[in-house]
């Protein structure tokens, strides 16, 4: 049984992982679940598994703690700390409906890919006695996964070990899950990803997302350069999420060249990987495919995560992305001269995407596929 939520970073590595299973076991029996906010984007991801995976959601609440906020706003903040106090509840909820589950199913092992929703999943996990493997894409670690590593059988991580305090005798530095088909492409596989989008093959394109939810500060931004963006030849596929597709499809319907979806659900490393820029949230899920394309990228990390706000410090350190902020892409044009600045430097493009791609590790859903095997064994 496998579980994660609140965005597609917690829930691709798991159909990666699940892939990895079903090759080592054909009979594999495998349920995935997530939170309600999710499920529509799940149940479309888990669709492209190499087995059946029922899909099923629990009640899940979060501590909210944002980066951007001192500790006496939090406190003093009415909306904030009422809807912790409500949450605490959901938790409660959510944990029962986990017994719920994991008395029905029994299966072999629990693996918690991340997310808030994660939490009372494990924790049942581990009170009815089944093995609990975690994973962690971050480089900052999140509340959830250190509450669960005390818990846990084995840990996995996405960074180098020094950068957690878990124990590191049941920690493993392997990277972060990702589908084999994330790997660099030649000119004519891009040109012929860019005419399976409705894009001309000769046109430089950009590719933004702002992760399964959808960013309006990415989405506004955008849509805000699509007319100097195009009128230069650029062409732009924005996948907006589903929630904010209908504001900016109205936007830029009259713009040719201007491609907007609400999701994609399938043969996403295709997408990216007819990019000649790419612009994203800097989750650690979707900076690891990115790496394995070798694509050069503008992260603007959510400023109310402080996760997103390590993963983008530690790119930009290696000079292999390029980061901006939530305030810088609100006011003025600074998007779209960056984007522009980047599309006349070919050679800078070429290097940051070298450089990312240094962070690849393609064997990680292979990697971890095995220490859940393990763990199952020693159960």
């Amino acid at each position: 049984m496998a579980v994660g939520g609140g965005s597609g970073g917690h829930v691709t590595p798991v159909l990666a992982v699940l892939n990895e299973l079903a090759a080592e076991d054909s009979s594999l029996q495998a349920w995935f679940v997530c939170d309600s906010a999710f499920e529509v984007q799940s149940r479309g991801i888990m669709k492209h598994a190499n087995v059946p995976v029922t899909v099923t959601t629990i009640t899940a609440g979060k501590f909210r703690r944002y980066a951007h906020l001192s500790r006496l706003q939090h406190l003093t903040n009415f909306e904030i700390v009422f809807r912790n106090i409500t949450d605490v509840f959901k938790i409660i909820f959510g944990f029962m409906q986990s017994i719920v589950l994991l008395l029905r199913f029994k299966p072999d092992v629990v693996f918690a890919k991340g997310g808030y929703v994660s939490l009372p999943m494990g924790i049942a996990a581990r009170l009815l006695g089944y093995p609990l493997v975690i994973h962690d894409s971050d480089t900052r670690p999140g509340l959830t996964n250190r509450v669960l590593s005390r818990y846990a059988t084995t840990i996995a991580t996405g960074s180098p070990l020094e950068n957690y305090t878990y124990d590191h005798s049941k920690s493993h530095y392997i990277g972060v899950p990702i589908s084999r088909d994330f790997i660099p492409v030649n000119p004519d596989q891009q040109r012929s990803y860019k005419i399976s989008l409705g894009i001309k093959p000769e046109s430089i394109t950009i590719v933004a997302t702002g992760g399964g939810l959808g960013a309006p500060s990415i989405n506004l931004a955008l849509a805000k350069a699509a007319r100097a963006l195009v009128a230069r030849g650029i062409e732009v596929y924005h996948v907006t999420g589903k929630r904010h597709y209908d504001d900016i499809a109205l936007l830029v319907k009259d713009i040719p060249g201007y491609h907007a979806v609400p999701f994609v659900y399938e043969n996403m490393h295709q997408v990216l990987g007819a990019a000649d820029i790419v612009i994203s949230r800097a989750s650690a899920t979707f900076l690891q495919e990115l790496a394995g394309l070798g694509k050069p990228v503008i992260a603007i990390p959510a400023r109310q995560l402080g996760d997103q706000l390590k993963n983008a410090e530690v790119y930009k350190m290696a000079g292999a992305a390029v980061v901006m902020t939530d305030a810088e892409i609100g006011t003025g044009d600074a998007l779209e001269k960056m984007i522009l600045q980047l599309i006349d430097a070919p050679a800078q493009r070429k290097a940051m995407g070298e450089k990312l791609h240094t962070f690849a590790r393609p064997h990680a859903a292979n990697d971890l596929a095995k220490l859940i095997l393990e763990a199952v064994k020693k159960a």
